[in-house]
């Protein structure tokens, strides 16, 4: 009875991880444009990052807007971006004491905004101008390729909209701006 049941939660996982696998990379739709709530993309991308998270003792703190309408995107894409950015949050979190990302989406006139906040180190002033250039990357040797925020940042003009970055110690800030028309 014992193994009857955990193989049955060990199916149901599995289950859980082909759909998140599937509706994280958009499989089953078309390569058009379509209207998407980001706050399910911002899920299925945690949970495609939920071993990184546990495994750092990340807490992750959502801040969803009730007032955010869908938004014509290309959700693969998209997802790729929340990717990109959740990623390089965990990955500056590595030797934060207390690590948090938090998520937050809100409507300003015309736009929805996304942010994403790490508590770690912060990104270096200097440094700053270069993180979106291509090849440009502050991780070790085979950990970073430093196309993820260059490739980031080309999609999400590709949807008219903006992504910037503010940065601190211990508070780091990557807003992405999409318009909701």
């Amino acid at each position: 009875e014992k193994t009857v049941s955990a193989i049955a939660d060990a199916a149901k996982r599995i289950a859980e991880l082909v759909s998140s696998v599937k509706s994280f990379t958009h499989m089953d739709q078309g390569q058009d444009r379509s209207l998407e709530n980001i706050e399910d993309g911002l899920e299925s991308t945690l949970r495609m990052l939920d071993h990184k998270l546990r495994s750092n003792k990340i807490l992750v703190d959502k801040r969803y807007s009730p007032e955010l309408p869908k938004l014509k995107i290309w959700a693969g894409q998209m997802n790729q971006v929340l990717t990109n950015l959740l990623d390089n949050a965990i990955d500056a979190l590595a030797h934060t004491q207390n690590p948090q990302i938090t998520i937050e989406t809100s409507v300003k006139g015309s736009y929805a905004r996304i942010y994403i906040r790490d508590n770690g180190p912060g990104i270096p002033d200097d440094i700053k101008g270069l993180i979106f250039d291509a090849f440009y990357t502050t991780k070790g040797v085979g950990k970073g390729t430093g196309m993820g925020l260059e490739i980031s940042r080309r999609i999400i003009e590709r949807h008219k909209g903006s992504l910037n970055v503010k940065s601190e110690p211990g508070n780091t800030e990557f807003e992405l701006c999409l318009p909701i028309n």
